[in-house]
């Protein structure tokens, strides 16, 4: 098992960045995929990002692609969301997800249902 703690949320204004962490505790943190959800009020959930458990390989929703980065450290147990050019529209609680990947290091999952283990949340608010 895993569990999932994330930091790094806050107000910023547009136009603005901001880095959210991922801080997994448990073993073998490698064995896991990792994304980024988020929900703002009222909607439904988003997918936001992926990478596989190698780091190798990532995904970006067209909404954030070129604006955010998903990147992991799997030496420090800790995946890292770097949200650029945020926007207004980028308010929303931040989830990191983690479901076990024993298969090819290289795969990602895109859908938050793919997702087992979930941390609490990090609040981002985006001020226009």
């Amino acid at each position: 098992q895993v569990q999932l703690v994330e930091s790094g949320g806050g107000l910023v204004q547009a136009g603005g960045s901001l880095r959210l962490s991922c801080a997994a505790s448990g073993r073998a943190f490698s064995n896991y995929a990792v994304g980024w959800v988020r929900q703002a009020p009222g909607k439904e959930r988003e997918f936001v990002a992926a990478i596989s458990r190698s780091g190798g390989n990532t995904y970006s929703a067209d909404l954030v692609k070129g604006r955010f980065t998903i990147t992991r450290d799997n030496a420090k147990n800790t995946v890292y969301l770097q949200m650029n050019s945020l926007k207004p529209e980028d308010t929303a609680v931040y989830y990191c997800a983690a479901r076990q990947a024993l298969g090819p290091s290289t795969r990602v999952w895109v859908t938050a249902g793919d997702y087992g283990y979930w941390g609490q949340g990090t609040q981002v608010t985006v001020s226009s």
